[in-house]
């Protein structure tokens, strides 16, 4: 009898030391083994609705390979938002400009990954965590995220725009 407590105990013991393990220095927030094989649902980009041209002319000529009318074009959609004008040559160097317009640190990526660091150094995993080898990223950016509806409900009550989200009428 005596045997298999001590067995057990063992067995105890080494699962606890086990769930101690990780990198102290970078902590890894994130599992992202997927316990199944299956589609990347991220890679799915959706496509920018249809409208009715004011001129059939002035469509471009269908090409195989070329980019259609309604795909998505990330960087000419950030120039937008930067309050630039997409496709006037500057290319990357007209992005950079305008996002720094207000001046910028030379070393930013630097001290915020040494923040992060930092600050995921006092985000742990919990024990159960641990052995269960779960995700604990969104229990520790918690308190950084930002609340979609609330803040969608903040711009509109001052009056903004906000054309990607849903519209009232369809909530």
């Amino acid at each position: 009898m005596a045997g298999k407590g001590a067995v057990l105990a063992m067995l105890a013991a080494g699962l606890l030391l086990s769930a101690c393990s990780g990198d102290r220095e970078n902590p890894r927030l994130m599992n992202l083994r997927s316990p199944h094989d299956g589609p990347d649902e991220f890679a799915i980009l959706p496509t920018r609705p249809l409208e009715m041209p004011k001129d059939f002319t002035a469509l471009p000529e269908p090409q195989p390979g070329r980019a259609n009318l309604v795909d998505q074009n990330p960087l000419d959609d950030a120039v937008v938002a930067l309050g630039g004008r997409p496709g006037t040559g500057g290319g990357d160097a007209a992005l950079v400009a305008a996002a720094g317009r207000h001046g910028i640190a030379g070393d930013i990526r630097e001290q915020l990954a040494e923040d992060d660091a930092r600050f995921r150094r006092g985000q742990r995993p919990k024990l159960f965590e641990r052995i269960f080898g779960t995700s604990t990223y969104t229990r520790a950016y918690q308190s950084q995220a930002i609340g979609a509806d609330e803040e969608l409900e903040r711009w509109r009550r001052v009056d903004r725009r906000t054309p990607a989200a849903t519209p009232d009428y369809a909530r």
